[in-house]
């Protein structure tokens, strides 16, 4: 019985892992900071490689115009979870001094719709969407209680 109970929390433990959420990689050989797409109406179009992760439905590369502004990569990512946080959206920019963070509160621009407080990407680009002090809270206690299941389940084979 003990064995058999032992076999049980090994394998219990192996779900875990294995069922843990992990992002897709993606890897690309680096280049230009722009891709050219062709022409359209005569003009050339370029693209630009840009990143969003956080809580938007969809993180990941998006390889995008380089007209694209922040609310419409956003867009693209299926929009923001119930748990982002808009009113501080992180741009993370390469620039020639080092890295640079910009600020950007979508909750202003849903009350006022002033389109100056909305950023136009440029290569690179990495959007960081924070959750809220409510996700990071519901986050910690998920860990805890996979701790004390755990736990109970140590205490049971002990106990036998």
């Amino acid at each position: 019985m003990k064995r058999i109970l032992i076999i049980l929390f090994l394998l219990s433990i192996a779900t875990v892992a294995i069922c843990q959420d992990t992002a897709p990689s993606s890897s690309f050989a680096p280049g230009s900071a722009y891709l050219y797409s062709g022409t359209l109406q005569e003009a050339d179009q370029l693209k630009i490689k840009t990143y969003i992760w956080g809580q938007v439905r969809k993180p990941g590369l998006y390889i995008v115009p380089d007209d694209t502004d922040l609310l419409t990569l956003l867009s693209l990512a299926n929009g923001p979870t119930e748990d982002a946080k808009l009113s501080k959206v992180r741009i993370v920019r390469s620039t020639e001094e080092g890295e640079e963070v910009i600020l950007v509160d979508l909750k202003d621009y849903m009350e006022t719709a002033n389109d100056n407080l909305i950023p136009t990407l440029q290569p690179g680009d990495t959007i960081i969407v924070s959750g809220t002090v409510f996700y990071a809270f519901t986050r910690w206690a998920d860990f805890l209680s996979n701790i004390a299941i755990f736990l109970s389940m140590y205490l049971t084979i002990s106990n036998l």
